[in-house]
């Protein structure tokens, strides 16, 4: 009785510290749309549309992403750029005064 005491005590300690593990940002799987630091401009008549993805469980760093005109694809803009940070206080300002 007292092993069995003993293997229960210790399940109850792996699976909490599992649950701790798990809970913690960037541990674990990052499903990141980007990886890399990304573009640090790119030519604003070129853009079609700006996504913005913040920090989030499943990646640990705010994401800036342009898909481009003319079927050029999705490019990730590198965050601490100042291009990109203008981009984001434009659509926060937008966001704004919409409200």
């Amino acid at each position: 009785i007292e092993t069995m005491k003993t293997v229960a005590a210790l399940l109850v300690f792996v699976s909490l510290a599992i649950v701790a593990i798990e809970g913690k940002p960037g541990i674990g799987i990052q499903r990141c749309l980007c990886h890399g630091a990304g573009l640090k401009m790119v030519r604003p008549k070129l853009i079609e549309k700006v996504e913005i993805h913040p920090i989030s469980p499943s990646c640990g760093h705010l994401e800036v992403v342009v898909t481009l005109k003319n079927g050029e694809g999705r490019r990730c803009l590198n965050t601490e750029s100042l291009f990109t940070k203008n981009i984001i206080e434009r659509i926060a300002k937008k966001t704004r005064s919409a409200q």
